[in-house]
């Protein structure tokens, strides 16, 4: 956002070098970009009459003239009378005209900023020599006007500095508005006026004609009836006010001076009417529509009947700039009858658009509810200075005065005359009620000593109503354009910034700052992230909310997933289900970067639907661990087995012994979607029973639509459960034993249906009456095609406590084992 210093200075008095202007800004109210000096631009640029207009001999569109520029230019070829001669080509060069002049050895302002300014030079042209030019708007860097020279209205003496005339010696601050997103009023002129004169400790009074809310409109002229406005839903808009003007002059241009300060800010002038509504906008804050009166009463069946309602569905309408939309019921429309005519807070209908047959008006200001409007912005791609003002929350009260200023702007600036009543409809409104405050809640909240007087005076500068209740308390009323002003702590910050949380005395704080001991939960949090590193993860942060083509490739459903209204991205319209999507969605990347293999995790939580929400009517949170392994080039064994050596690395600095459930069906829940349920298996706390989580390998349409390599897998757990299987675990401790291990491999031949984890419960079920402690580990699985048998190979490692394993010992152990699996699979050990 761009703010005109000068066009500030019109309501408030700012004597300060920019430099402190601009800190004092940064420091109390808003974050500043930039600086621009206008007036470098156009420090060459005169004000020159146009004496003698010619054509040019031999050229069938260039004109000669002599211009008078008062003598103020130096070192230029003048006649006997002191004129000078610049060759033209504009179409509306005429004598008599005041121009604007660039003189020789001046710089066009257009190329000010480029590398390689163009400086202008003494010119020969078919034997004459042309003095510089008289130049456009365009030239002169205002807008992009390049149909004929600039004409000067008023009375101007020649030589008089161009950057005089139009207040051009000005500076430009670009806002990071960012942070202002909650003040709607500091989108306008005097709003930002306002804010610069309470921090620079002058008063400030808002103009008569925006304080009152129910404004006089001046005298009627004609007899039209007034349009029909019917707020379909109360929620959709605040207030809906409108008239009808008639007799609209289109040949009749804005005064030049407000066109340029349009263009400094950013907007381009079209025309009377378009300039009038944006002139107001850029001052006030409150977006304004102009409708073709005729066009909307042809629509609506020979009456202007006003409707603001929501969108159908496979709706479509034109749009101002060429496009075409197909609206939705989230959307707000303003229709007359039955037909769309603009898409509410965001652009006009092309049905509807004034054009140079436009005789008659209807001039809109309204308010909008902001939630819809934001998720039309991010729907529709509008970002207008419009709908970005609308989407901060314009309060309804700002509408009717700015709608009086407009009635008056377009009859001083085209000849409009207002020939209806105003209709002025309310839908839904919201009260501010007065706040009480004392100066012990701002001085204990702030660290000061301001006495009630001081409180009282500095939210005053600010235009606050503030009236006595006793001796010790305030009662404050926020004025109608502060609608983010709600509790006292709104009233406290608003002194504190105001008077500068820089000038606050620096003490040191009395509170006692004694470190607190990490929860459970966050140590466990810990040992995870910890661990997973040790495995050689890498861990990466992603945003809670997801676009719903993510939740469509991972096969969740939107539906399932809370939306937000006011998503401040189109890629984070969704509350994940799940960690997952987030993981799955970085392989690729990764891979095409020239990491081939990897691993990626992710603590965060996630907003499944299926746990509802909390008292406070807030999604519920899940704390979700998930994790990913992928490899680019094609590797033995399967991708599920890396996963889980990963987990149970995890599993042992923990405390929990895992075991792998065999799903026999699609498990109906976010976290196993993206899962192949026969690839897959349910992650359950032996000593517990807790159901931990999900580990597996992915299906083929969530591989196909990640782009994911043949081998990749993960898991996702619920953190939640982990910390309740944690709490119930049995602490042991066994100390490393001063006697070799020794380890042995055996190949079972079972039948296909036997899974690996049958064998491992087998061989557990051995060793559970051992004084040994043992590591269980696979080595390969193997079937041939065809075969109704597998064969799976596990490595066992036992380590003995107190005593070397004899040879003998070592195969009694195997034996148990051996039988142990064949009892429980009918296994053949070959």
């Amino acid at each position: 956002m761009i703010i005109s210093v000068n066009w500030l200075k019109k309501f408030t008095d700012i004597t300060m070098p920019i430099d402190e202007l601009a800190t004092l800004i940064g420091a109390r109210l808003v974050e500043i970009e930039s600086v621009t000096d206008l007036s470098e631009k156009y420090k060459d640029v005169l004000v020159v009459k146009v004496v003698e207009c010619a054509p040019l001999e031999g050229s069938d569109h260039l004109n000669l003239t002599k211009i008078d520029d008062g003598g103020v230019a130096k070192d230029v070829e003048r006649d006997e009378k002191g004129l000078v001669e610049v060759v033209c080509g504009a179409p509306n060069v005429h004598a008599g005209m005041l121009a604007a002049w660039l003189p020789p050895s001046s710089t066009v302002p257009e190329t000010y900023d480029d590398k390689e300014p163009f400086v202008l030079t003494a010119k020969s042209l078919r034997g004459v020599v042309s003095n510089g030019m008289l130049a456009s708007a365009k030239e002169l860097s205002l807008f992009d006007d390049h149909t004929g020279i600039v004409e000067i209205d008023g009375e101007v003496k020649p030589g008089t500095k161009f950057v005089d005339v139009y207040e051009l010696d000005d500076h430009l601050l670009d806002i990071e508005n960012k942070s202002l997103t909650h003040r709607p009023d500091t989108f306008g002129i005097i709003g930002f006026a306002r804010e610069v004169a309470a921090i620079s400790g002058h008063d400030f009074v808002t103009p008569e004609w925006l304080a009152h809310e129910q404004p006089t409109y001046g005298e009627k002229n004609g007899a039209v009836s007034a349009p029909t406005v019917t707020i379909d839903d109360p929620k959709l808009s605040s207030r809906y006010v409108s008239v009808v003007l008639s007799g609209v002059d289109q040949s009749r241009n804005t005064p030049f001076e407000v066109q340029t300060y349009l263009s400094r800010v950013g907007v381009r002038p079209v025309s009377a009417v378009v300039d009038v509504t944006n002139y107001l906008m850029m001052l006030t804050a409150q977006p304004l529509h102009a409708f073709d009166y005729d066009k909307v009463v042809a629509l609506s069946g020979g009456k202007a009947d006003i409707h603001v309602r929501a969108g159908k569905k496979n709706e479509k309408l034109e749009l101002l700039d060429g496009r075409t939309i197909e609206l939705v019921p989230e959307d707000i429309v303003i229709a007359a009858g039955d037909v769309a005519i603009g898409l509410a807070g965001a652009m006009g209908g092309a049905n509807t658009v004034i054009d140079e047959n436009t005789k008659n008006i209807i001039i809109e200001s309204a308010t909008f509810n902001l939630y819809n409007l934001r998720a039309t912005q991010m729907r529709h791609g509008i970002f207008s200075e419009a709908i970005t003002r609308f989407t901060k929350g314009q309060p309804a009260a700002l509408t009717a005065p700015v709608l009086a200023d407009a009635v008056q702007l377009l009859e001083d600036w085209t000849g409009a005359k207002r020939v209806s009543d105003v209709t002025d409809v309310l839908g839904e409104s919201i009260e501010s009620p007065a706040i009480e405050v004392t100066a012990d809640m701002v001085n204990t909240l702030l660290g000061t000593n301001l006495t009630l007087e001081d409180i009282k005076k500095t939210l005053l500068s600010v235009e606050f109503a503030v009236a006595g209740i006793s001796k010790e308390t305030i009662s404050v009323a926020a004025p109608y354009w502060r609608a983010d002003i709600h509790i006292p702590e709104d009233i406290i910050e608003e002194v504190g910034r105001i008077r500068g949380y820089d000038l606050i005395p620096l003490t040191v704080p009395t509170r006692d700052f004694t470190a607190v001991s990490p929860s459970a939960f966050d140590q466990l949090r810990a040992k995870i992230r910890s661990a997973l590193v040790r495995a050689g993860s890498n861990e990466i942060l992603s945003y809670s909310f997801v676009h719903g083509d993510i939740l469509l490739k991972a096969g969740q459903k939107p539906e399932d997933s809370y939306r937000v209204s006011n998503s401040i991205s189109p890629d984070l319209q969704y509350y994940r289900q799940s960690l997952t999507p987030s993981l799955l969605q970085l392989v690729h990347p990764n891979i095409k970067n020239g990491f081939e293999s990897f691993a990626l995790f992710e603590l965060n939580k996630t907003h499944p639907k299926q746990r509802g929400i909390t008292d406070e009517s807030v999604p519920d949170e899940a704390n979700g661990l998930a994790l990913v392994v992928a490899t680019k080039k094609k590797q033995a064994g399967a991708a599920y087995y890396e996963a889980k050596k990963i987990l149970d690395f995890v599993a042992e600095l923990i405390g929990l012994n895992f075991t792998y459930e065999e799903l026999e069906q699609e498990v109906p829940y976010p976290t196993a979607t993206p899962f192949e349920y026969r690839r897959s298996a349910m992650v359950v706390d032996k000593l517990s029973g807790e159901r931990i989580g999900m580990i597996g390998e992915y299906k083929k349409s969530v591989s196909k639509a990640f782009k994911l390599p043949e081998y990749a897998g993960g898991f996702e757990l619920d953190v939640d459960a982990t910390m309740r299987a944690v709490e119930q675990s049995k602490g042991r401790y066994e100390p490393l034993s001063r006697y070799p291990s020794t380890e042995r491999d055996i190949c079972f031949q079972v039948k296909a249906d036997v899974s690996y984890s049958n064998i491992v419960t087998a061989v557990e079920t051995a060793l559970e009456t051992t004084n040994l402690q043992f590591v269980i580990s696979p080595v390969d699985i193997y079937q041939p095609e065809n075969e109704s048998s597998k064969n799976i190979t596990v490595r066992i490692r036992l380590t003995p406590s107190d005593h070397t394993l004899s040879a003998e010992e070592i195969a009694e152990t195997i034996k148990r084992i051996s039988e142990s699996v064949i009892t429980a699979t009918h296994a053949t050990v070959i």
